[in-house]
């Protein structure tokens, strides 16, 4: 079958490669859609040290089914589908205990990070472990639902992190993630939405899907912008989906008294952290790691409108066009947000 190959760094290639394995708990899926992710750019010259050559990369995607393991009784041939990123054992304690974004055995489909190699969707068929196959309905095109992984992020983190109704959020970072996060707070209870970034494009496409105001940290003071917005008093909540020490500060800084940070972003694996301002402020920090079986939840938010990613999706390419928008993406293209392959297509 074709496939996109990384085969050094800097350098993707469409190629044939080997059928995948189906094990008697596997599904087969022939890929219609796989989203190319930031984190995806990030590993394309080794910096991330998560995907170490020959790969292939992909991990938000969707598709059909075409053939099942011996011990997969309850998917036909042909049914629509989509598949978590994360491979959990199932075994170990925090998987015992709900915590499968935790697994201490976990595996990313499309990484390398040397403890394994777990190839990925940017090829025409990929095969996944049954409990990580999810029904699309109908009424969900393939290029949406390759988005619904990156969907579950940002849904896990409202999850995560406590919200009444009436609250105010500020999401800081508005790609993907944050375009996303900001739709899961409003659709967590949070009714005023601040989003800060440094393209105009992507915060008029903020304000497009709820955020009710856009404000340009290159512009002006973040922090007391949002107490001017909110009485005096700062966010009661604030995501971060950048991951570096200015963004994770203005989080921190446009929050109230005793608010709550949550952080989404890892670009950097080190930050410096306004100490004295988080405790003498009580302020609540938290990370959170992908997702914790939202999925459901994520194609019923979006089936129903309630989450719209059709706005994200700015490019559809085919595989064979693959390579060079990975050069154009890895050169920086502030006009894109989700570039989503189809490997059927020509």
């Amino acid at each position: 079958m074709k496939a996109m190959l990384l085969t050094e760094y800097k350098k993707m290639e469409v190629t044939e490669v080997e059928e995948p394995q189906v094990g008697p708990d596997d599904v087969l899926i022939q890929v219609e859609a796989c989203g190319i992710c930031g984190s995806d750019i990030h590993g394309y010259d080794g910096s991330t040290g998560r995907r170490i050559p020959p790969l292939v990369m992909g991990h938000e995607a969707a598709g059909c089914v075409v053939a099942t393991g011996q011990n997969v009784t309850d998917l036909a041939v042909g049914t629509r589908v989509t598949f978590d990123s994360m491979v959990s054992c199932g075994q170990c304690d925090f998987c015992r205990r709900g915590d499968a974004n935790l697994c201490d055995n976990r595996m990313v489909l499309g990484v390398s990070c040397g403890e394994y190699r777990r190839h990925g969707a940017f090829a025409e068929r990929i095969s996944v472990p049954r409990r990580i196959v999810y029904e699309l309905p109908e009424t969900l095109p393939f290029e949406h639902a390759a988005l619904i992984e990156a969907v579950s992020v940002a849904v896990h983190a409202a999850n995560v992190t406590p919200t009444r109704l009436g609250d105010t959020a500020v999401v800081v970072g508005t790609g993907m993630i944050g375009l996303l996060t900001l739709q899961a707070a409003r659709a967590a209870g949070a009714t005023q939405i601040i989003a800060v970034d440094i393209n105009d494009k992507r915060l008029e496409v903020a304000k497009s899907l709820g955020a009710d105001y856009g404000l340009r940290s290159d512009q002006e003071d973040i922090p007391a912008r949002v107490r001017e917005l909110t009485g005096g008093k700062g966010a009661d909540l604030a995501y971060e989906v950048v991951g570096a020490t200015p963004t994770i500060k203005t989080a921190i800084e446009s929050v109230r008294k005793g608010g709550n940070v949550t952080l989404i972003g890892n670009v950097a694996p080190t930050i410096e952290l306004p100490l004295q301002s988080v405790v003498t402020r009580e302020v609540t920090l938290r990370g959170t790691c992908g997702c914790n079986g939202e999925y459901p939840e994520c194609i019923d938010l979006m089936n129903r409108g309630i989450i719209n990613v059709a706005p994200l999706v700015t490019a559809k390419i085919s595989l064979t066009d693959g390579p060079l928008w990975f050069d154009r993406l890895y050169a920086g293209d502030p006009e894109q947000i989700k570039v989503v392959v189809q490997p059927q297509t020509t």
